[in-house]
């Protein structure tokens, strides 16, 4: 929102929220009824029925900018702006397809209004001539004038300052201005287009083509990575008047008063607003290398559309926690096409960048889903991306490497330490989080209780929960035998005195990992609390009873470029196994976390506090109700 909001700043269509598309359903459904339902085959245009393709080419067009751009910024090669991204940022930029819905009613509306828009031909060497011309000349003086003239106190504080909020931009960026603002865009794009049309010059290439043009050169303009190579200036000097760079508009956002330009920076050298630091800082982001990590976080893929919910997938849904929606299934086509790529792919692929005190962190993630890992014949596989990614963390020499969800699953690498094992020299640490997973776990505990019931499957994770109430004087009562009898073995006969067979479940704290059954759940009373121990949260069976997070804790204000959500984790939640190598390279620790090694509960989780992270308090099982 601009910092004094002018007249038309909100969309017309806001009040619909997820719905808006419908405002384009009668234009979309009469166009296909005219052409596959009329008789009169003069109104078949297929010029009038892809106008709704076309906007969701422009929809998808604009991804593939969005994905490649957090990519190559998480990988931080080339990177222009060093300041972060934030959920604030996000949520302002997250109606960036507001302008495509006003793009795709006027055309609608032209079309109805135009007859000489009816019929047009696909290719008229004349229109894309006059639409190159139109363009160099009218629509980027107009657009200089008007850019400098949106700078003005009185407009810029009414409208264009909700633009300028984003100092680090990301390629949806350029088209996040208020509804006014982008009516005076369109009136200037539309110069081409209007006189194409009444001239009848106008053809399909040259009105898609020109929009096209458009959307390439806004989103790319407004990377936060240098991606035009030096060679393109010099095979051709004058290019640079023609066309401008990443680094060139970047300046705007930071500067203000200079590079007022569209995507052809001439004007800006006719009228002497060029910053002079223009060619120097292009050099500077062709030169750039990104910064070595020192902390990785190694995760995966969860479902099929958790594609959807990773940074690299569509940024709003990235904001919130992952939830599966209804209109998924309408995106089958997109999901079976990311299966394929990761299927083919194949490899280990940055995913965040993070900063946090003097370290640099990054996640990777395997491109594998958590069926597969029950899979035996996936296990081989998976393993050898898991060490292939160890040994590259190694060489670059990352400091830790934490193994999130199912790449430290015992019966895939035993915790970790199948590969510290094959590759006793590395000098990465190699860190599964158990103890700081204990540690929040037991934290979460009301205070007073006395007992809990523990039930689904066990886990390095669970035996330490058990065996560290137990040694307190706590009542720890197991749901099946078969986990009564293992965990006894593991305790000391003092110790074993408080863990007990249920016979019955009176008691209102249920510790709970994978395996948990629904018929379990059941036999929990009204109220119950269950406080997830595994990786993965328990399906929420009951509505009278509550569940907490799987273990996590809440992030320091000042960990940055936090602008997505670690799976079902609420913002800025991160889980244990994460924080845990976090912890692991602040305090210098020099052992491996794998295996059965654990460190010790109590200095884990002080380290934890000491350094910022906080639990998550009780009142979030309240908001999380099934």
């Amino acid at each position: 929102m601009a910092s004094n909001p002018g007249i038309l700043t909100e969309w017309p269509w806001t009040w619909l929220g997820n719905f808006k598309y419908v405002v384009l359903a009668p234009f979309v459904a009469n166009s296909i009824h005219s052409f596959f339902m009329s008789e009169d085959k003069s109104k078949r245009d297929i010029g009038y029925l892809i106008i709704f393709p076309f906007l969701l080419f422009r929809i998808v067009h604009n991804q593939i900018w969005i994905s490649l751009s957090r990519y190559r910024t998480a990988k931080g090669d080339n990177r222009i702006v060093d300041k972060t991204i934030e959920f604030d940022q996000v949520d302002r930029e997250r109606n960036w397809d507001d302008q495509i819905i006003l793009n795709g009613l006027l055309f609608y509306y032209g079309y109805m209004k135009l007859e000489q828009s009816h019929h047009i031909p696909l290719w008229s060497t004349n229109g894309i001539i006059m639409t190159v011309l139109l363009h160099i000349g009218p629509v980027e003086f107009l657009y200089y004038w008007l850019h400098r003239a949106l700078h003005h106190h009185f407009l810029y504080s009414r409208y264009h300052s909700h633009h300028h909020s984003s100092i680090a931009t990301e390629p949806i960026t350029s088209v996040i201005h208020p509804f006014a603002e982008h009516i005076a865009y369109f009136l200037l794009f539309a110069i081409p287009l209007f006189t194409t049309v009444l001239t009848r010059t106008a053809s399909i290439v040259s009105f898609g083509g020109y929009i096209t043009y458009i959307d390439f050169m806004n989103n790319m303009g407004h990377c936060n990575f240098e991606i035009i190579p030096k060679w393109m200036f010099s095979s051709f000097p004058p290019l640079k008047y023609l066309m401008y760079t990443p680094s060139y508009h970047s300046l705007h956002h930071t500067q203000f008063r200079t590079n007022y330009s569209l995507f052809m920076p001439m004007y800006d050298y006719i009228y002497n607003t060029l910053d002079k630091s223009s060619d120097m800082l292009y050099e500077k982001s062709l030169e750039r290398q990104g910064q070595l990590p020192d902390v990785v976080h190694l995760t995966h893929l969860t479902t099929p559309e958790s594609i959807y919910h990773l940074r690299l997938g569509i940024a709003s849904f990235a904001s919130e926690p992952y939830t599966s929606k209804w209109y998924f299934w309408l995106m089958w086509p997109v999901t079976l096409w990311s299966m394929i790529v990761t299927w083919i792919y194949g490899n280990t692929f940055t995913v965040e960048r993070n900063l946090f005190k003097n370290l640099n962190l990054q996640t990777w993630a395997i491109p594998k889903y958590r069926v597969q890992y029950v899979m035996q014949w996936q296990r081989e596989t998976i393993n050898n991306l898991i060490e292939e990614a160890i040994m590259e963390a190694d060489q670059k020499g990352i400091k830790v490497l934490s193994l999130g969800l199912l790449n430290q699953d015992e019966k895939l690498n035993n915790n970790g330490e199948l590969y510290i094992k094959r590759n006793p020299q590395i000098k990465v640490k190699v860190v599964d989080g158990s103890s700081l997973a204990v540690a929040v776990v037991l934290n979460s505990i009301p205070k007073g209780t006395t007992q809990v019931v523990l039930g689904g499957h066990l886990s390095k994770v669970a035996n330490a929960i058990a065996l560290a109430l137990c040694q307190g004087g706590q009542k720890v009562m197991t749901l099946r035998e078969e986990e009564y009898k293992k965990l006894k073995s593991n305790l000391s006969p003092e110790a074993a005195t408080n863990l007990v067979p249920s016979k019955n479940y009176a008691s209102k704290i249920w510790l709970v990992g994978d395996g948990l059954s629904e018929d379990e759940q059941l036999k929990a009373p009204k109220g119950t609390l269950f406080i997830p121990f595994s990786q993965f949260p328990p399906r929420k069976v009951r509505k009278d009873c509550f569940y907490l997070h799987t273990p996590a804790m809440v992030t320091p204000k000042h960990f940055e470029n936090v602008d997505s959500c670690e799976n079902w984790l609420p913002r800025r939640v991160m889980s244990a196994w994460r924080v845990a190598g976090i912890l692991h390279a602040l305090e210098d620790w020099q052992e491996h976390e794998c295996g059965s090694m654990m460190f010790d509960i109590e200095k884990v989780w002080k380290a934890s506090l000491d350094h910022g992270f906080q639990p998550i308090t009780i009142a979030s099982a309240f908001e999380s109700k099934a």
